[in-house]
């Protein structure tokens, strides 16, 4: 048994030295026992408080500008969310599904503890709305209503987590929930998150303005933003906060400045405000010092594949209060349980490179440049025209060279013969006017429920400010397209 206080001491011994009665000795002694046992405990709780780890690193080079022990395990919280989201915009640029499309709210999903946005089992939200709801207030609820949307499951999506982590080059990292609640499997570091961090940014540009929002409206709610940072530090302009008992107070960061960027990551804070204090002042001292150019292989140029064609189960779902229904609403589920090639770790040449390596992969190729730090999301990459399938075979008519569609590529539908889909092609060059006269255009072949279609795209662009403002001109003329790169 630990020693008593000294004040507990002082007080038997007064009481000792009164001589009183036994039962007067009793109640004394237990409440020195009590008051021992409540030192003992406050200590425990004190040794169990979760060891901080950092990491800030230079977005542009991968080089580590700070770290305190960046590889050591910890509790991801809410930052898990960051997986979920990219999970789905990955869904989103592959066509799955768009901004519009509803996710229903099961019962599984509707019990779970807060922060949650607290819609109904049975009803259904967009997906827009269940971006911005893990965004600002990081709702568990709605995390694991993505989760079983895109994974079929709770289970199947952690399942899809960790091998997307494995392909990004997160090795260290196990998701087993998409809201990051306490289970002793789910671990994580400050370098991983930082790697995924950079992922998000680098991968979907037209995406990450979502998390440079400041408040969301979601019926008569107004819901601020959980980061703190975003919008009161200059430069910074994302990306999430996470808190549970065991994890502390988590954050990872985003910060552009003057052509200078930056990614920082703070686990295990002792608190909110100790933790925002600490990612201020690293930002402060470590974003100036980042370089202005450079060349990164800190992350895979081009996002790993995305996950397998769900069997879509179609069930109406009725309107949550205060929201219109959008009809039948789609939800994936899979015949086989067993994950796919796709998310086998991705080799040397396509992961994320080891961030303090001096040693760089000469054979990775440019990542996209981030996005602009009030970058908006662009609804315009996405399109309910098209699903990405298993690709068989590339046509050959229009024939152009295997370079000349690498890079980023539009894609403006599929149809099930090549005809149509070259028909396509000749009308949306027509109305694309100059930015489309260079294009190269090709279809591409894939199977879809056993019958042989045809995507219709353009290759050639040099960049993604290219693809992406052809596609803006499209739009404007009726056409649906999204960008991605080939």
């Amino acid at each position: 048994m630990r020693l008593m206080s000294s004040t507990v001491l002082k007080k038997l011994s007064e009481v000792l030295g009164r001589a009183v009665s036994a039962k007067s000795f009793v109640k004394v002694f237990m409440f020195a026992m009590a008051m021992a046992t409540a030192t003992t405990a406050t200590t425990q709780i004190a040794k169990a408080d979760p060891k901080y780890a950092g990491i800030v690193v230079d977005a542009k080079t991968g080089k580590v500008l700070y770290s305190e022990d960046p590889d050591g395990l910890r509790y991801p919280a809410s930052l898990t969310k960051m997986m979920t989201l990219y999970l789905t915009f990955e869904a989103l640029n592959a066509g799955r599904f768009t901004l519009d499309s509803r996710v229903p709210i099961s019962a599984n999903a509707a019990k779970e503890p807060p922060s949650k946005l607290g819609v109904r089992p049975g009803n259904s939200i967009t997906v827009e709305q269940a971006i911005l709801a893990l965004v600002t207030r990081s709702a568990n609820d709605v995390a694991t209503a993505l989760g079983e949307y895109i994974g079929g499951s709770e289970e199947r999506f952690g399942r899809i987590m960790t091998a997307k982590a494995r392909a990004l080059g997160m090795t260290r990292t196990t998701y087993r929930n998409a809201h990051g609640l306490p289970n002793t499997a789910q671990m994580t570091t400050a370098r991983d998150q930082a790697r995924l961090s950079v992922a998000l940014r680098q991968h979907f540009p037209q995406y990450y303005g979502y998390f440079n929002t400041r408040t969301f409206t979601f019926g008569k709610q107004v819901i601020g933003n959980h980061n703190r940072l975003v919008g009161t530090v200059r430069g910074v302009d994302g990306i999430k906060t996470g808190y549970t008992r065991a994890a502390g107070s988590n954050l990872a960061t985003s910060a552009q400045l003057d052509g200078r960027s930056i990614v920082a990551v703070v686990l295990g804070g002792r608190s909110s405000a100790a933790r925002d204090a600490t990612m201020r002042k690293l930002v402060a001292e470590y974003l100036p010092k980042a370089s202005r150019g450079g060349e990164s292989n800190l992350i895979a140029a081009t996002p790993s594949a995305p996950i397998e064609e769900p069997v879509a189960v179609v069930a109406a779902a009725p309107a949550a209060s205060g929201l219109p229904n959008a009809g039948p609403v789609p939800q994936a589920r899979y015949a086989d349980e067993t994950p796919v090639s796709a998310f086998a770790p991705a080799p040397a040449n396509a992961a994320v490179a080891a961030m303090d390596m001096a040693t760089r992969n000469k054979q990775a190729v440019r990542p996209t440049p981030a996005a602009p730090v009030n970058m908006k999301p662009d609804r315009s990459l996405v399109t309910n025209s098209t699903k990405v399938d298993n690709i068989v075979t590339a046509s050959t008519a229009p024939a152009p060279s295997t370079s000349a569609n690498a890079g980023w590529v539009i894609q403006i539908g599929a149809s099930p013969d090549e005809g149509s889909a070259r028909n396509l092609l000749q009308s949306a060059q027509d109305k694309g006017g100059s930015l489309l006269r260079t294009a190269k255009p090709f279809t591409v072949a894939f199977n879809k429920d056993g019958a042989q279609m045809y995507r219709a795209r353009f290759g050639g662009f040099g960049d993604q400010n290219q693809a992406v403002n052809a596609c803006n001109v499209l739009k404007k003329k009726g056409i649906s397209c999204w960008a991605s790169l080939q």
